[in-house]
């Protein structure tokens, strides 16, 4: 678990030991940055999901950061804390060498936060895929629908309550026009 956010009067101090894109992410933010920190030298911050895409901007169009690589989009289920879900958002700056990770913390009752495909299309699939697997909604993504599993599916397999053993709705196969021609896989 990452500490706190430094207060206000408290956030200068000791800031040599982060890199300049993480203590100005912080001081540009204030409060909305609730924790950053360097775990095994990896710069990370935890923002408040309202502040993520002016901070997602913030990081790709400055000239002193120009993370302009989106390299992952996933979620964490922390299952017996509070709040549940961890996203996390791994960028790069390829002309400048560095990278950041962002993670926006989400109750489980009410796993939604802004999409950031206004700022990173590539992320669509990331975000379908995260829906699909953990049940977080991206408000404003362009097609939110399953990814991976079919329509029917009930429930998020990767969250840490899902039942190993539940048995799923069945399918019905695809018409005869749909099929493959490989015999082996019709029923006998």
């Amino acid at each position: 678990m990452f500490p706190a956010a430094l207060p206000p009067d408290k956030r200068c101090e000791n800031m040599h030991e982060y890199p300049f894109y993480l203590t100005e992410l912080q001081k540009r933010f204030g409060e909305k940055i609730e924790a950053i920190a360097m775990p095994h030298g990896q710069a990370v911050a935890t923002i408040k999901r309202a502040a993520l895409n002016a901070a997602l901007l913030y990081l790709r169009d400055d000239d002193k950061t120009l993370f302009d690589l989106f390299v992952d989009l996933t979620a964490v289920d922390y299952i017996a804390r509070q709040p549940r879900f961890e996203v996390v958002i791994h960028l790069v700056s390829i002309p400048l060498r560095h990278r950041i990770r962002l993670k926006v913390r989400l109750d489980e009752d009410d796993p939604v936060m802004p999409s950031i495909t206004p700022v990173y299309p590539s992320a669509d699939w990331f975000e379908r895929e995260c829906y699909d697997l953990y049940g977080i909604r991206f408000e404003g993504h362009p097609n939110l629908k399953r990814i991976l599993l079919y329509d029917g599916f009930v429930g998020h397999p990767l969250r840490k309550d899902y039942p190993i053993d539940q048995r799923q709705p069945r399918v019905e196969l695809r018409k005869p026009e749909v099929r493959r021609n490989d015999q082996s896989v019709e029923p006998k």
